[in-house]
């Protein structure tokens, strides 16, 4: 039987056999990869070209690089609202999604031509000899940038919600699919981003930009041709219109219901329960057995009301109630999860500082400070392999979970790991500072394995939970929520920094991490500050875990209607 709610390209019901699945998610697969070998070296290396090739300053480079990645989770949400209300992901997807190719296709073309960009010069010994990129030049840069980033934004969103889609949670072999599609979807982003940071970045640094500018544009270029010849394959959700004017309508109907009585039998007063998925009043009090959430949904299940007026404003369906608890208990998850996870974003910017002050030579071999990336994603594409294909089937085994643990237990494993890696960290550094022969990298070991076991657990963990927690109509909306997360984790990682170089800042001596080097500041002193709030953050996490109660059972099988914790 194929799912509800599901249609093919053409707009017609679809057919399990032929629709979704392994094979449909392949074309999915492609574009992750591809896309991401020109996302990531290029996130890691464009204020090296800020700088070195258009001339801009230190920190406007830096400024700028922070704001285009900003961007791309603000266009994300756009394209999430777009999917999931008028057109379908891929759709969206295709539609929009080439702006990247444009966007980088005009990157190179300013690298190439002499005209487009500054002279070439040596911005460190000649300051005052080169000119900074301006004028027309200056704006064909930041409408590349951010025609870039549109279209990044809008691949991002809808990419990991459309392969979601082509598995249906209700059937017990396509859950266990479902699960590993995050898995794979994340490898995919690690292998695209390994082989960035080998090939693009030695082309970039070695052959020019816009050699290596160019070649990304043609690699995202094959990765949407590739997804659109799966067109004829794939499971679309039909969109429902916007789900946020339709938790407002919640909203505003309970809160002008707010003095009346709740029947014992809301069927009764729900007189347009044929427009709903389900009329049953049990499916109003499946999510209200906790304490901790039982007066807001009374509060909200008043909108069912019918106080004799029709309307989507004068009396909401069971459906719409329902969604929008969900999206209300999530949000304690949401907020929660982003403090926990600005431990993690300071480890991953500052550990590969600490290995450009260590001995990086691997026998013949140096290793640059940009590359040094490529650890802990080869970490992760380890054990993400392992973690998929050995440990997840044998703790399924074990205690009946579809992915081998719960959402929030798997995020909670990682976020228990940045705690551990920020405790390491900060003594490892303080070696380093205390040694009289230069460390080797491989004392940054431990690290950077933590860091990739945090996010083989918390990074796909946090994903998938709010991909399949969101209503049917919010998936899209659910995975913009869960980039802005890792972007707005980055905005407070930066505030931190600001914070406690102010408060360990003296009338001659400058804030812990205003020392011109490493050696000069007290980064080992700031761990211990990040893994103070790191343990903050991890016990409010599960504060709020516990409390959860999941929309679906996380059981292979569900055997009955509770629904279980963390």
């Amino acid at each position: 039987m194929a799912p509800g709610g599901f249609v093919d390209w053409r707009g017609n019901t679809i057919n399990k056999e032929v629709h979704g699945g392994v094979r449909a998610a392949w074309f999915l697969y492609v574009l992750t990869v591809v896309s991401n070998v020109a996302i990531i070296p290029n996130l890691l290396n464009l204020v090296s070209y800020l700088h070195g090739t258009m001339h801009m300053g230190v920190s406007g480079s830096a400024t700028t690089t922070t704001n285009v990645f900003g961007a791309t989770s603000g266009f994300a949400l756009i394209g999430a609202f777009l999917s999931d209300s008028y057109i379908t992901r891929s759709r969206t997807m295709l539609l929009l999604g080439p702006f990247m190719f444009l966007g980088y296709g005009l990157l190179a073309l300013q690298a190439y031509l002499p005209s487009l960009h500054p002279p070439p010069c040596n911005i460190e010994t000649e300051l005052n000899n080169c000119k900074k990129v301006h004028g027309w030049n200056a704006t064909l840069l930041y409408t590349a940038l951010y025609m870039s980033a549109f279209g990044d934004g809008f691949i991002r969103v809808c990419l990991p919600s459309l392969g979601a889609d082509q598995f249906d949670h209700e059937d017990p072999s396509e859950s266990r699919q479902r699960s590993s599609f995050f898995n794979w979807y994340t490898f995919g982003i690690s292998s695209g981003g390994f082989v960035g940071l080998i090939f693009i970045v030695w082309l970039e640094n070695y052959k020019g930009w816009d050699i290596g500018l160019g070649v990304c544009a043609i690699l995202i270029l094959l990765g949407l041709l590739v997804v659109a010849a799966g067109l004829p394959f794939y499971r679309n959700q039909v969109p429902e219109g916007s789900p946020l004017t339709r938790i407002l309508q919640v909203l505003v109907v309970a809160f002008r219901n707010r003095k009346l009585e709740l029947p014992e039998k809301l069927e009764e007063a729900q007189e347009s329960c044929t427009r709903t998925r389900t009329c049953s009043v049990d499916a109003l009090s499946q999510t209200d057995n906790l304490n901790s959430f039982m007066h807001l949904a009374r509060f909200l299940n008043k909108a069912c009301i019918n106080r004799g007026k029709n309307g989507d404003w004068s009396v909401c369906s069971v459906a719409k109630v329902e969604d929008t608890k969900i999206v209300l208990r999530v949000l304690p998850l949401f907020i929660s999860s982003m403090i926990s996870y600005i431990s993690n974003v300071i480890l991953f910017t500052f550990t590969v500082q600490q290995g450009g002050m260590t001995n990086t030579r691997l026998g013949k071999i140096h290793v640059s400070p940009a590359t040094l990336f490529i650890i802990p994603i080869t970490f992760q594409l380890i054990m993400l392999a392992v973690y998929d294909q050995f440990i997840v089937p044998f703790l399924r085994r074990r205690t009946g979970y579809v992915g081998g643990v719960t959402h929030l237990q798997r995020i909670g494993i990682g976020f228990a790991s940045m705690l551990l890696a920020s405790v390491i960290a900060a003594i490892v550094e303080k070696k380093r500072k205390e040694a009289v022969v230069q460390m080797s990298l491989f004392w940054l070991a431990p690290q950077f394995f933590l860091l990739g076991v945090a996010d083989v657990t918390s990074f796909t963990g946090l994903l998938e939970f709010f991909n399949s927690e969101a209503p049917r109509g919010m998936k899209s909306i659910a995975t913009a929520l869960f980039w802005c997360e890792l972007g707005l984790a980055s905005l407070m990682a930066t505030l931190l920094v600001e914070i406690v170089n102010s408060a360990t800042r003296h009338r001659h001596h400058g804030g812990w991490l205003e020392g011109t080097t490493l050696n000069s500041s007290h980064l080992d002193l700031f761990y211990w500050v990040v893994a103070v709030l790191g343990l903050l953050g991890f016990f409010n996490y599960l504060y709020w875990a516990k409390k959860y109660v999941y929309q679906h059972n996380p059981h292979i099988v569900e055997t009955s209607a509770d629904q279980d914790p963390l």
